[in-house]
């Protein structure tokens, strides 16, 4: 194996080391937010990127990044969270082709009642995760980012 080959190779175990850690904790959340909520991960996470936006709104597009989903993904998945009364749509004033969605005083309180659950499932998956050879230094990795939310 040349160092090329060498160097792909690491890649390629540290994106299955990243995957192996977003699937666990995906599992978990969704299980979490499910159970009490019958609430989906990436529901949750379009609650939560409307919330961050200070009582205004976002474009549908900005709205599919977040989410990480394509524009009919996220058209799908609004209609169900506007069926449900958590957000609501409308158009833009000055381009009419644009489309924006904003949280509702529903889609508000369900947010901050899932976000204990949401966090504690990600808290224990990541202390279960520390517990995996293959993952820990990643999950350590994560506390890095952001050191002045860590519990130390």
């Amino acid at each position: 194996m040349g160092i090329r080959d060498d160097a792909a190779e690491v890649r390629a175990r540290g994106w299955r080391t990243l995957a192996a850690l977003h699937g666990m904790i995906d599992t978990a959340l969704e299980k979490a937010l499910q159970a009490e909520f019958k609430l989906s991960v990436v529901e949750y996470t379009v609650l939560e990127a409307l919330s961050r936006q200070d009582g205004w709104h976002m474009r549908m597009q900005q709205l599919a990044r977040a989410a990480a989903l394509s524009s009919s993904a996220t058209t799908r998945l609004v209609s169900r969270l506007e069926d449900r009364g958590l957000l609501s749509r409308f158009l833009c004033a000055d381009d009419r082709r644009g489309i924006y969605t904003e949280l509702t005083p529903e889609g508000r309180d369900l947010l901050t009642a899932a976000r204990p659950v949401h966090d504690a499932a990600l808290e224990t998956t990541l202390a279960e995760a520390t517990e995996v050879p293959e993952l820990a230094p990643l999950v350590e990795s994560l506390a890095e980012l952001h050191p002045a939310h860590t519990n130390a």
